[in-house]
């Protein structure tokens, strides 16, 4: 299999099973309806870890841009390959999402909630404040990336990776996903957002374009600064371009703060 095949697959997995967790939990007539917040939590750390157990031997599964840029900007991957693995990421997210539409088929008529359709696909914040929300996914992808080098320091049991990987979507879901959904991943919100857009699913409302950019822009500065974060203070290797990505969140906390205070 090749690298591009194998995020394509990788990422439809991790939305199959990410987004059909959403799915199950508010989606009318669901066995799974009402379940909560526990249960997407858990689901979409699952969906990670067997996403990543699925190709990481082929592709590195990154599954994410956030991660494919963070690795690029130090140099744990090359510059060229960046776009073929985020069109992949791409491609499997939409084809991951028309899934989830299939599966579901005959609970987007039963239910009325034109909100809770579009969070089966995307992510939303429970409130609307931009800077605040863009400083939120920048605040939960740099836990990621972050965190996904620092477990790959360590010598686990041979193949538990994957797993500390989910738990660690799992822990950052629980403490910092109530704000805007934690999308971290530019992919798993955009695909499926165009999936929204796109298939014939009665009464979906809105795709609310005008929130789209946030959980991409919010994830690659925060993906990229996780990663330059962990080669300057473990490895000692500061990049000229951690200081830009440190300046940028700065400026975006101060006009977060400054929104906030205004409304």
């Amino acid at each position: 299999m090749s690298q591009f095949l194998g995020e394509i697959i990788g990422t439809m997995i991790l939305i199959i099973l990410g987004g059909g967790v959403v799915g199950g939990v508010v989606l009318k007539k669901s066995k799974a309806e009402n379940s909560g917040w526990i249960v997407i939590t858990f689901g979409w750390g699952l969906a990670v870890a067997l996403a990543v157990y699925a190709v990481g031997s082929i592709s590195g599964a990154h599954i994410n841009p956030a991660v494919t840029v963070g690795l690029a900007m130090v140099g744990d991957f090359p510059w060229a390959d960046v776009p073929k693995y985020i069109v992949a990421q791409m491609i499997g997210a939409f084809i991951g999402a028309v899934v989830v539409w299939l599966h579901f088929l005959p609970h987007w008529k039963e239910t009325d909630d034109q909100g809770a359709k579009l969070a089966v696909f995307s992510t939303g914040p429970a409130i609307r404040s931009t800077y605040a929300n863009l400083l939120s996914e920048i605040i939960g992808t740099f836990i990621l990336v972050f965190g996904v080098l620092f477990i790959g320091a360590n010598e686990f049991t041979q193949g538990l990776n994957p797993l500390i990987v989910g738990f660690l979507v799992f822990s950052i879901g629980l403490s910092l996903g109530g704000t805007t959904g934690y999308a971290i991943n530019p992919a798993r919100d955009l695909g499926p957002r165009i999936a929204h857009f796109i298939l014939p699913i009665p009464n979906k409302g809105s795709s609310d374009w005008s929130y789209s950019w946030i959980p991409v822009v919010g994830p690659i500065i925060g993906g990229s600064l996780g990663a330059l974060f962990y080669k300057a203070v473990f490895l000692g290797e500061v990049f000229s371009s951690f200081w830009v990505f440190s300046l940028i969140t700065l400026a975006i906390i101060f006009m977060a703060v400054v929104q906030v205070k205004k409304n």
